[in-house]
């Protein structure tokens, strides 16, 4: 048996991957009319990583409504308005080998430019952030129905696969924690049901073998935050809704990790997504300073996750596939335009 590394295929269901590299969702706060809608900088950002080898190009999150962004400078899919655009960008990343999926989502209390943002209970972020209002269950109800019709637009923009965001403290995972969520109705009773609705709601819109990835933050790094226990927990929940695969991250109820408390050390999520992927038995993407190929490569080779997130360094190098590659000596198909820049060893 050949052993898997980070340049040997994968797939799942209809998803099939060239390699395990994977552009994970970075916002570029660059929509320029704020009107959600992507333009000349998205497309020339994820196109380069399309021709810079990656396997899979996560879009950055994407907002069901406009109040539901972390500012008026990201982008939407409340309105069929946005669909052009983000066609035209995953056309073209298809066009040089690259899948593409987009993740959807809606920052709830950390919409920082809504006027007064909402949340399952009215509890802000920080001393600096305005109180949201409490979401009624009525409207609770209603966001399922807004992320369901975010995906309709999304795969009518043509994506391989479908990301709900329910990390880093945003709207879904502020139902599923108990930190943010002191509700007393059905979704303050069953933490995970507003995630479970949404999850099924994307389900309905989706081809049926169109793969699922669900974002989730397996720790909290604040006091009284939940473990990874419990995001095991409510990750079985979760799978058996509908999720095929889990993009493992941490975080957001209190300092972001990546801001360097704790996430200092490379590789400092990857055992969280080797837990999950044994309890669960399902296909895990591995992300957090994972920048260095030979690191990148040995979470494949050791089984640790079945695909990797490369975040900042692509940030830094649009070809960090083509470049991986190279110094771990992988074929990759390299645009015959590049060639002589990857002489052969």
């Amino acid at each position: 048996m050949n052993l898997k590394h980070l340049f040997t295929p994968y797939e799942m269901k209809s998803l099939s991957l060239k390699n395990r590299v994977v552009m994970p969702p970075m916002c570029q706060y660059s929509v320029t009319n704020k009107d959600g809608i992507a333009n000349d900088w998205h497309y020339t950002h994820y196109v380069s990583r399309a021709i810079g080898g990656t396997g899979l190009i996560i879009i950055e999150m994407t907002d069901v409504e406009p109040d539901g962004r972390i500012s008026d400078y990201d982008l939407g899919i409340w309105s069929d308005d946005h669909i052009p655009a983000l066609a035209r960008i995953i056309e073209a990343s298809h066009q040089h080998g690259a899948k593409v999926g987009i993740q959807i989502a809606h920052a709830g209390r950390k919409a920082e430019d809504a006027e007064v943002p909402v949340a399952p209970s009215a509890i802000p972020f920080d001393e600096k952030s305005k109180t949201p209002r409490a979401l009624t269950t009525e409207e609770v109800e209603e966001m399922v129905e807004k992320f369901r019709l975010a995906v309709r637009r999304a795969v009518k923009a043509g994506v391989d696969t479908i990301e709900l965001h329910g990390a880093h403290g945003y709207l879904i995972h502020q139902f599923v924690s108990p930190l943010t969520n002191k509700r007393t109705d059905k979704y303050g009773q069953d933490l995970a049901l507003f995630g479970k609705e949404v999850i099924k709601a994307a389900k309905s819109e989706m081809p049926a073998d169109m793969p699922l990835i669900m974002r989730i933050s397996a720790r909290e790094y604040v006091e009284g935050g939940y473990g990874l226990n419990e995001s095991i927990a409510f990750a079985k929940e979760f799978k058996e809704a509908g999720v095929d695969i889990f993009h493992i991250s941490a975080g957001g109820e209190g300092p972001i990790a990546a801001a360097g408390r704790p996430g200092t050390h490379a590789a400092y999520q990857v055992p969280l997504a080797r837990a999950i992927r044994e309890a669960l038995n399902v296909p895990v993407i591995a992300v957090g300073r994972l920048d260095e190929p030979t690191l990148a490569n040995s979470v494949i080779g050791n089984e640790d996750a079945d695909l990797v997130a490369v975040g900042r360094g692509m940030l830094r190098n649009p070809y960090w596939a083509l470049e991986a590659a190279f110094v771990l000596h992988k074929e990759i198909e390299l645009p015959r335009q590049y060639k002589l820049g990857f002489p052969q060893v």
